[in-house]
């Protein structure tokens, strides 16, 4: 790679890897620009830590590269080309309303995409204007912002930008555009693009660039790098998901061109976090036969990494049939390293540190006593980590308080002292999600009246999720009763 240059008051700092790949993967293009881009929000505490300078972002030349109206220097904007099984059908798609602007070198070497989202129509528009509307935008500024306070690995958002135009939905809404962050973008319907449209060259050339990107410890000498690094993905698939099911995420629209082979979490679109424990939970508003809910999220992750499997079947092996039979075993080990990631995790939400053959069962009892009564999945255990294990709908009935004996003794059985579990029980369930209607209120608020002081607040709270600090105390409140279902919406 040559030298990157850091001559510019920004820091940007651009390679382009993948601009190196065969053409097929992408078209080369610029954003289209916008009328009178302002900024909105920018993450800065990000911004340092890919060595950007954030006075400069700010300025006049800085607004205007995150709005697509100025490339920055040493970058080279692209759309994506890949495909995808959207709600189990599968179709060509490719970035409609994105650009990935280059890759930024930090000085430690490390790489991230920079994506500008809502920069204007590309090839792959499909009928699409391109832009990108305000709110969701913000949402998705939030929501992965909540996801990296609390440790699930994601993409992140450096800055939104309003554009001064207007966008049509079902009515006009002011327009934006964010600038992602991401290790790659590079995703199953990636691979199922290469699969269906390339050569086995391209598909190759395809698995060498994630390989090197993403999981160099398979890049060296292996009898089959590419079956070691069809099981690294899943491996992180298994870890991502329970990490989503243990706090009570549900990304909406877990389509195969939603899945990243980095293990990070992508497209925050229909996405929210449980209130009251249901796994038949949907938030998607045209998930109307409840394909990706919250109790469904890792048989569909299983799903999604079959084809991805189906994909590499190529690279794995000359012959089909044992190609196949490699795949199948590489997938098996999802379920054993998914239950082990999550089992192990509800043992730490409630304070336990050892493994005993009963605790699966502790776990199932008590989260079937959550549903029958309507409990609060965050504040559930919440209630047993502050030791007011009164604070949920659960008390006051004879099964719950035998389960409560049975925890007791459970605990009682290891080393461990009630402080460190205690401890523990902080360290694993968050005082604050970012709850439904504090998102919604904070949108409100900056969509129609231009206030972003609740973002602010509610950012700074969600920033820190672990800290159980009285400021948090509020936050953590459900909201009014409404027979009215919390829906999202894909036209993000």
């Amino acid at each position: 790679m040559t030298e990157n240059n850091r001559t510019n008051d920004a820091g940007w700092a651009f390679d382009n890897s993948y601009v190196r790949l065969p053409d097929i993967f992408y078209k080369r293009m610029n954003p289209a620009p916008v009328k009178s881009p302002k900024l909105a929000v920018l993450n800065e505490a990000l911004a340092e830590g890919l060595a950007l300078n954030p006075q400069a972002l700010r300025s006049a030349d800085g607004v205007a590269a995150f709005a697509g109206n100025r490339v920055p220097d040493g970058a080279a904007p692209l759309a994506q080309a890949y495909a995808g099984h959207q709600f189990g059908h599968f179709n060509m798609l490719g970035d409609g309303r994105a650009l990935l602007l280059g890759e930024q070198i930090t000085p430690q070497g490390q790489r991230f995409d920079i994506q500008l989202k809502g920069s204007g129509r590309t090839p792959y528009s499909r009928g699409g204007d391109g832009r990108a509307a305000l709110g969701p935008m913000l949402r998705e500024y939030i929501i992965s912002e909540a996801m990296h306070g609390l440790g699930i690995p994601t993409t992140r958002s450096l800055a939104v930008v309003t554009t001064g135009e207007t966008i049509l939905r079902e009515t006009e809404l002011p327009g934006a555009v964010l600038a992602r962050i991401a290790a790659s973008h590079i995703r199953v319907g990636t691979f199922q693009y290469a699969a269906n449209w390339g050569s086995v060259d391209q598909l190759r050339a395809l698995a060498d660039h994630a390989v090197e990107r993403h999981y160099p410890e398979t890049a060296g000498e292996s009898s089959n790098r590419y079956l070691d690094f069809l099981k690294g993905v899943i491996a992180r698939q298994a870890s991502l998901i329970a990490k989503w099911q243990l706090v009570g995420f549900i990304h909406g629209v877990m389509n195969t061109d939603n899945m990243a082979i980095s293990g990070e979490t992508i497209d925050y679109g229909p996405c929210a976090f449980m209130d009251l424990y249901d796994p038949a939970t949907v938030f998607s508003s045209i998930d109307i036969h409840g394909r990706y809910a919250y109790g469904n999220q890792p048989s569909i992750a299983v799903w999604n990494l079959a084809r991805f499997a189906e994909a590499l079947l190529p690279l794995l092996d000359e012959n089909e049939e044992h190609a196949v039979e490699l795949a199948e075993d590489a997938l098996s080990a999802f379920a054993v390293q998914y239950h082990r990631h999550w089992l192990s995790g509800m043992r730490a939400k409630l304070g336990i540190v050892n493994e005993e053959p009963e605790d699966e069962k502790l776990v199932a009892d008590l989260l079937r006593m959550m549903k029958e009564h309507g409990a609060d999945y965050t504040n559930t255990f919440l209630a047993f980590t502050y030791g007011k294990p009164e604070d949920t709908p659960l008390f006051g009935h004879e099964p719950y308080e035998q389960w409560l004996e049975r925890l007791k003794a459970r605990l009682s059985r290891q080393e461990q002292s009630a402080a460190e579990s205690e401890q523990l029980m902080r360290r694993s369930n968050p005082a604050v999600i970012p709850r439904n209607h504090r998102v919604e209120e904070a949108l409100e608020a900056a969509v129609s009246r231009g206030d972003y002081g609740p973002m602010e607040r509610l950012l700074a709270v969600l920033s820190q999720p672990f800290a159980h600090s009285a400021e948090q105390a509020e936050y953590a409140e459900l909201p009014a009763c409404t027979n009215v279902p919390y829906r999202t919406f894909c036209g993000t």
